[in-house]
């Protein structure tokens, strides 16, 4: 859980993407559980607890995000219910916590040789390189593992129907919903199998190249295509859809 608290301007905070991961949420529902919180409590010290930023999406697209200090996670975790978010609260607490004593701890005075202070701050640079190097890591880490959200989701989605018809239309069939429904049964196997997820819904932004290669090159497996002609009445030896 410590990775999932990172160092910004001095300071221990989360973002909205860790959030929506650690309580398995939707990262646009925690989008949203935040804005209307900004939206309608006219508090100043919300505007402490959030900062509205960017993270680029495996597709190169800006999407909006999140960062929030202690405060803030407390102020909307805290309305996030059931056993496992309950486990998330302690935990998040905990690493906050943990964060914050190491802070304090690695305050030091400086020496009065300057010689010693060059030292300290080529010491602290290499450090602070490791630090950042990590959490590019740990940034990258949580971008992939994100599920789509609803614009990227909707995209496959209709690129899965529009392949469908696609190849419907190319073998001169007008298929009934049954064998559409073996179609789409044999599009959705093939996603799942090449993404390493049991259904569409759970796929993380990692996925959304292959899924989208998958279905730009995707043609129903010679057991689908048996099962359609056998609905059909289809005459035996003949390979496909159309005549």
């Amino acid at each position: 859980m410590n990775e999932l608290v990172i160092m910004k301007d001095q300071q221990a905070v989360t973002t909205s993407l860790q959030v929506a991961i650690a309580f398995d949420k939707n990262h646009y529902d925690v989008l949203d559980a935040i804005q209307t919180k900004i939206n309608t409590m006219e508090n100043p010290r919300l505007l402490n607890m959030f900062s509205e930023s960017t993270y680029v999406a495996s597709n190169g697209k800006q999407n909006k995000m999140y960062y929030m200090n202690r405060d803030g996670f407390t102020f909307i975790a805290m309305g996030f219910t059931g056993r496992k978010a309950d486990e998330f609260k302690f935990k998040y607490i905990d690493a906050f916590n943990r964060m914050e004593k190491a802070i304090k701890e690695e305050r030091i005075q400086l020496p009065s040789d300057p010689m010693k202070v060059l030292e300290l701050i080529f010491e602290a640079n290499k450090n602070t390189d490791k630090k950042v190097e990590r959490i590019d890591k740990d940034v990258d880490y949580l971008k992939n593992n994100q599920r789509l959200d609803q614009t990227e989701y909707s995209y496959i989605s209709r690129k899965v129907s529009n392949k469908v018809n696609e190849y419907s239309q190319a073998h001169g069939s007008t298929l009934t919903a049954p064998q559409r429904s073996k179609l789409f049964k044999d599009i959705n196997r093939g996603i799942n199998e090449v993404t390493g997820v049991k259904t569409r819904s759970q796929l993380r932004q990692k996925d959304f190249d292959t899924a989208d290669e998958f279905i730009d090159n995707w043609q129903p497996s010679t057991a689908t295509v048996q099962i359609i002609k056998q609905m059909s009445n289809v005459a035996d030896g003949q390979t496909t859809l159309g005549a």
